[in-house]
């Protein structure tokens, strides 16, 4: 569970599923060297993954090359089952920051193998979230500024205009596939410039009128020395 900031008081974020976008940004479904879809693609990652500001992303042995992937983050505030695209926005809570942090070597040798990614994107801390929750009814998300630096360097530059499939779109879709309900969160997908964490790195993840999150980087092993 974590708590954000909403309104007046608190959210508490205790989603039953995390469902995350892939390829939603064409720049980066080319730097994956991945077709743009046709139709939204999305995977799940655990709500054991979530972590807020102030808790370190702590990369795990297994892997060598940890990715961030900065992403809007819808929060649903309502039952939603098979919900068509033009009443989508009326199941919508709010929305946040949330950083898809991903194993990539571990993601590419699952996919030379035909195997499915879970691993590469379940690894606890690996969906940071913050700073807040913005109430849906108070901005706009057609065209807000997405970016990420990473030691003051900035790695991702976008706009949200440029997702392949809008946010009424994705919730059609996930919701004609399975039942989403209050809490889950949808992340909408990342923009080019994706890059490697290092131990050590801070990182500032920013979306226009929502605000900035930041989160430092440690390895595994310097937390359990």
């Amino acid at each position: 569970m974590v708590r954000l900031p909403f309104r007046d008081t608190f959210y508490e974020l205790r989603p039953s599923k995390i469902v995350a976008l892939a390829k939603n940004y064409a720049e980066h479904a080319r730097e994956m060297e991945s077709d743009v879809p046709d139709e939204p693609v999305f995977f799940l990652k655990p709500p054991s993954s979530l972590i807020g500001p102030g808790e370190p992303i702590i990369l795990p042995r297994m892997s060598k090359r940890v990715d961030h992937e900065v992403e809007l983050a819808v929060i649903m505030g309502k039952r939603a089952r098979r919900v068509p695209e033009e009443k989508a926005m009326d199941y919508v809570l709010g929305y946040t920051i949330l950083l898809d942090v991903t194993a990539r070597d571990l993601q590419w040798e699952a996919r030379r193998k035909g195997l499915p990614w879970t691993v590469a994107k379940g690894f606890d801390t690996f969906a940071p979230v913050g700073p807040r929750v913005v109430d849906r009814r108070e901005l706009e998300i057609g065209n807000l500024e997405i970016g990420l630096r990473v030691n003051g360097e900035v790695r991702q530059l976008g706009r949200t205009s440029e997702m392949i499939f809008k946010v009424p779109k994705i919730i059609e879709y996930v919701s004609g596939v399975m039942t989403l309900e209050p809490g889950d969160i949808i992340a909408t997908g990342t923009p080019a410039g994706v890059g490697p964490l290092r131990h050590g790195d801070h990182v500032e993840a920013w979306i226009q009128g929502i605000g900035t999150v930041e989160f430092d980087v440690l390895s595994e092993g310097s937390i359990l020395c």
